[in-house]
């Protein structure tokens, strides 16, 4: 699916490599902050 591979594209260049983890366990909650930021405050193109 088109749109899940973006998103995890999205995810990585803009957070995941940007950070560093001390667990899998930080690594799960970081990823779930990004989840939260992508859905409520990043700006997505739309179409009108």
């Amino acid at each position: 699916n088109i749109c899940i591979e973006r998103f995890w594209r999205n995810a990585k260049c803009e957070w995941i490599y940007l950070n560093e983890y001390e667990s899998i366990a930080h690594l799960k909650e970081s990823v779930n902050d990004y989840i939260t930021f992508y859905n409520h405050k990043r700006f997505h193109q739309t179409l009108d």
